[in-house]
């Protein structure tokens, strides 16, 4: 089977970055989201980034229009029945992410495969919520998808040698670079990064310098594109206290233990760039 139709679970951030890296590539995407409007939206917002490059003169206003035309908003997971792989981008919870397997694998066709985005779930238990676990596998794109080129593929133990290779192929189509990662909290890439926010905001927390004082010694001193604390805001305090409980659970290794001013944060509300505030503040 060739993968030709994609369906896109949750119209955030990363969903609408997929369904877009996705509908780029030529292939059929259907964006969902339990709430219609915000698929709509996020369908919108795609073609707006995509009139912003043919402003600049990076895209033409033809292949504009024929993108956008392969995306499709919806707010059903019965509107998924004909997609060939599923891609869910919800929150980073066990318990959603299995439901909404669930939720799929009863509305499409037993060869459909089921995929994850997630950056901290084992694949392997994801795949034992479902009744095909051998079609279940995880596909981790970096934040924003559109820009990243970096894709973590995880096999969980039922994943079949198939199921890898179809998605193997779709990732490469969409012109990204693939890393294999054995199915461990993390990954490959978290397992690195959230050590490294984490020491961001105890330095913060400890008055070692200001926000920008860090982000500036990680730009100039270790040649990083973005500061830690920037990067914790792009990608969600939430997100990032979330992935640091799990591997401080999972490994037991107090390097992993999230700081008191990410906690505070979150629950504060200031989740970063999609809230407003952050570390920084963010016009809205």
């Amino acid at each position: 089977m060739e993968i030709q139709r994609i369906g896109v679970i949750g119209a955030g951030q990363m969903g609408t970055g997929i369904a877009q890296v996705a509908a780029q590539a030529g292939l059929e995407v259907r964006l969902m989201d339990v709430d219609l409007k915000l698929a709509q939206a996020a369908c919108q917002r795609v073609d707006n980034a995509l009139t912003s490059q043919v402003k600049k003169g990076k895209l033409e206003d033809a292949a504009r229009k024929t993108i956008v035309a392969r995306m499709t908003a919806v707010g059903r997971f019965e509107d998924l029945a004909e997609v060939d792989l599923i891609v869910e981008a919800a929150i980073e919870d066990v318990a959603v992410k299995c439901n909404i397997f669930r939720q799929a694998e009863a509305v499409t066709r037993p060869e459909a495969i089921l995929a994850s985005n997630t950056s901290s779930i084992p694949i392997t238990k994801l795949a034992a919520a479902t009744s095909r676990p051998d079609r279940v596998i995880g596909l981790h794109f970096m934040n924003p998808p559109p820009l990243m080129r970096l894709v973590e593929i995880i096999r969980g133990l039922q994943t079949s040698d198939a199921t890898a290779e179809m998605v193997r192929a779709v990732t490469e189509r969409m012109g990204k670079v693939i890393v294999s990662a054995t199915d461990m909290p993390g990954f490959i890439v978290n397992r690195m990064l959230i050590p490294f926010l984490n020491e961001a905001c105890f330095a913060l927390q400890e008055g070692l310098g200001t926000p920008e004082d860090i982000d500036m010694g990680a730009k100039l001193g270790l040649n990083h594109p973005m500061g830690p604390l920037e990067l914790a805001d792009l990608i969600g305090l939430d997100t990032v206290l979330y992935i640091g409980e799990v591997l401080h659970r999972e490994f037991g290794d107090t390097k992993y233990r999230p700081p008191t001013i990410l906690r505070n944060h979150v629950a504060a509300g200031w989740l970063g760039r999609k809230t407003g505030r952050g570390f920084y503040k963010y016009p809205r």
